[in-house]
């Protein structure tokens, strides 16, 4: 039970296959009390009650400093305290350079970096009357390596970003005893994958994986639950790759 007693946000965590509820479910497992915030009320709902009765679902759109900062005070009436954020809300698109426009740049950069921004700035001050807390921010291999499978360069410029705000958050927010960590996961089996990938680009893929595989969410929970407790309490700033070894640097 690394989580117990542990208050939990984790955003963009209402679909059943992805990364966020793969995630909200192994910290319940491990004795958190779960917030999944995510942009549909219904679907947020239905996910957390998968969780069980100590979990809550919210809508908001991490975008928005109004609607987050109404579902912060929602999650702090109803448990009294804030342990960890995570950082999971984000859309991809799959454009070519020449072909981004504005608003694919705005929807894209708004949801993965300001989003991941305004959520941070919601729960810090709740974070820093504790004197503890964990953020963690999800990035992308796309991110380090200069491009994706599935995402365009406004999208590797997003999770750039991410892994730079991250590293500044950790050096500002360090004497607060609040850490700040980023995963970057590599190509995972979720619904954003789900049949987009054909044989032959699996095995393209897969050659240059050294585990051989593509990454479940699981994967990603895993990572999000040791950097959320206190089996990294001396880690921060960090990148935390999950990739299975396509990006071995």
């Amino acid at each position: 039970m690394l989580l117990k007693d542990k208050v939990a946000i984790i955003t963009g965590a209402a679909s059943p296959r992805g990364l966020g509820f793969a995630t909200a479910k192994l910290f319940a497992e491990n004795g958190a009390k779960v917030a999944i915030i995510d942009l549909n009320k219904e679907a947020s709902q239905s996910a957390a009650a998968m969780l069980g009765s100590e979990h809550i679902g919210l809508a908001a759109n991490v975008a928005d400093e109004i609607q987050v900062q109404a579902a912060i005070e929602q999650v702090i009436a109803k448990y009294g305290r804030i342990d960890v954020l995570v950082n999971n809300a984000g859309i991809t698109q799959p454009i070519k350079l020449m072909d981004i426009k504005r608003e694919n740049y705005d929807a894209v950069l708004d949801v993965s970096l300001r989003g991941t921004l305004i959520m941070s700035q919601a729960v810090i001050p709740t974070l820093r009357a504790q004197q503890s807390g964990s953020i963690v921010c999800i990035s992308s291999v796309s991110a380090q390596r200069g491009g994706g499978i599935f995402g365009g360069p406004h999208y590797s410029a997003a999770k750039a970003g991410v892994l730079g705000l991250t590293r500044a958050m950790a050096r500002e927010l360090g004497p607060d005893n609040i850490r700040v960590n980023a995963i970057t996961p590599g190509l995972i089996q979720t619904d954003i994958t789900a049949g987009k990938l054909t044989d032959q680009m699996r095995e393209n893929i897969l050659a240059g994986i050294p585990m051989n595989r593509l990454g479940d969410a699981v994967d990603i929970a895993r990572a999000a639950l040791f950097l959320g407790s206190d089996l990294s309490s001396y880690s921060t700033g960090i990148t935390l790759d999950v990739n299975g070894g396509m990006l071995i640097h």
